[in-house]
């Protein structure tokens, strides 16, 4: 999996920030947050974050990719890894109401998921239009697929973790189950320019089990950017990845805290 992060980082300058503003619609735009921290003597580690879109429309219509990713390693032996890939498109109904269409991919080592797939229609609409804020929000109805990943577990019973630095010895392994159900998705992005060269960006979604209310999932994205020049901004930025009926052994909040240097054009 490290090969996926480091073959993003040479195509970032691919990927690009959702902005819904259709009067831009032939226009193709990018947006990169790249995090980096290596520290080497008493500690060994290396860290990478990536958050990246790219956004291309023609009139009314908008594709959008996504891709947001972390990696981390403690002396050789991975701690972290983990990626979010979503590709949407958008309609232009009226000016704050449209069609919207969404397919996301969700990859996460150490979540006790081998993966995560859902997809389906859903429409999206602009709250708030104004000069410094804007308010989009949209509600999807997906179709949902959990890989749950297989469990090895060691000759006493206890479960071997990945990624197994150890090389403990498998006694046995239990299959993961695939969960396939339908579910609802409620997304709202806010934006404020704050200042000339300062801006706040808000990102919340909860997705739900319909036949489950308890099965659902929030990620929270919470993050500030500051223009150093007209393509470069610094930032920081604030990740929570809630599981409700996280797998056995595994916590439910998954929180990441990055300061970022992006790339606009």
């Amino acid at each position: 999996m490290k090969k996926i992060y480091l073959s993003a980082l040479l195509v970032s300058s691919l990927v690009m920030a959702e902005d819904t503003k259709y009067d831009e619609s032939n226009k193709l735009i990018t947006h990169t947050e790249f995090g980096y921290i290596s520290t080497t003597g008493n500690t060994n580690t290396k860290t990478y974050a990536l958050d990246s879109k790219i956004k291309k429309g023609f009139d009314k219509h908008l594709f959008a990719l996504s891709f947001d990713g972390q990696y981390a390693e403690d002396s050789n032996v991975e701690t972290k890894n983990k990626y979010l890939l979503e590709l949407t498109y958008d309609y232009e109904l009226t000016d704050r109401l449209g069609f919207k269409y969404l397919f996301g991919y969700k990859d996460d080592k150490f979540s006790g998921y081998n993966y995560q797939l859902y997809t389906g229609p859903g429409v999206s609409y602009k709250a708030i239009k104004t000069s410094t804020q804007n308010l989009s929000v949209d509600s999807i109805i997906l179709y949902s697929k959990d890989k749950f990943e297989d469990v090895d577990y060691d000759s006493a019973d206890n479960i071997i973790a990945y990624p197994n630095p150890d090389n403990i010895a498998i006694a046995r392994t239990t299959k993961g189950d695939t969960d396939n159900y339908t579910s609802f998705r409620l997304n709202a992005v806010y934006e404020w320019q704050v200042l000339e060269d300062l801006k706040f960006t808000q990102d919340v979604s909860y997705r739900t089990e319909v036949n489950d209310m308890d099965n659902y999932f929030v990620n929270s994205k919470t993050a500030f950017s500051s223009k150093i020049s007209d393509m470069f901004s610094a930032g920081i930025s604030y990740k929570v990845d809630y599981v409700n009926m996280e797998a056995d052994g595994k916590k439910p909040t998954d929180k990441t805290l990055t300061a970022t240097l992006s790339i606009d054009y």
